[in-house]
């Protein structure tokens, strides 16, 4: 395990990037909301596809979450929020993607984004902004609709364009018809206890797979059980089942 903390220089935010394994596809992984790098490996998501990365199929470089200064603060509006979110995301290209191309020899290409929970919406938010990066994204019981999050006030264009349900509605033309040939999301999810209530992870997903289907975009909708909670041990088996497809 390698670690790092990059700070952003026009915003002076400092994360951590842990990376695992010696060879294979990146992997950039998100927590759960406002969640630390050190809780996949923490809540046994490492140890799930630990042949993957020991195998040299797979690294894994596991980020910070900024939520609680973005999303999760309720004592700001939505608009206030995505652009706090904005410079999130400008510290994972500026900073995080670079870092993982030198720790790959330059050779970093193909990106995986995945994430569980909040970090669902993470992994497909970045990928369907920035697929040239990102082709694949794995998104473990996600929620897609930030204006659903305790959101209030007047929501301006920076919420508009990190919210995957608005501006997938409104996708078309040579962006569409490049997106339709460049990337593809993978939306899984349980049906057992939490997925409905109280985060509503079920019908955002089956929503959310609804919008990209109807825009030709490539997805994979993949509904487990009853038996499939909103919690690490769902996701375990769901990211150890998906992938070894990817790597």
């Amino acid at each position: 395990m390698r670690h790092a903390a990059l700070t952003q220089p026009d915003t002076g935010w400092t994360g951590q990037v842990l990376a695992y394994g010696h060879w294979g596809r990146p992997v950039l992984v998100f927590p759960s909301e406002a969640g630390s790098a050190w809780d996949f490996e923490n809540n046994g998501m490492l140890e799930a596809v630990r042949w993957l990365v020991d195998g040299g199929r797979a690294k894994l470089y596991c980020v910070d979450a900024a939520d609680s200064q973005t999303w999760s603060d309720r004592s700001v509006p939505t608009e206030e929020r995505a652009r706090r979110h904005d410079l999130y995301e400008r510290w994972l290209l500026q900073q995080v993607v670079p870092w993982i191309d030198e720790d790959c020899g330059g050779q970093a290409h193909d990106l995986i984004a995945a994430g569980c929970s909040m970090g669902a919406y993470h992994a497909a938010n970045i990928a369907l902004r920035h697929a040239h990066l990102f082709p694949t994204a794995i998104c473990l019981s996600g929620s897609y609709d930030p204006s659903e999050w305790h959101g209030w006030g007047e929501r301006g264009t920076a919420a508009y364009f990190h919210n995957p349900v608005d501006y997938v509605t409104n996708l078309d033309g040579d962006h569409l018809a490049w997106l339709r040939t460049r990337v593809n999301l993978v939306l899984v999810v349980g049906q057992g206890a939490w997925e409905v209530s109280p985060t509503r992870a079920l019908p955002s997903t089956q929503r959310f797979a609804g919008l990209l289907a109807e825009k030709g975009v490539p997805h994979e909708l993949d509904v487990w059980g009853y038996d499939m909670p909103h919690d690490w041990p769902s996701w375990q088996r769901q990211l150890a089942h998906h992938l070894p497809r990817f790597c």
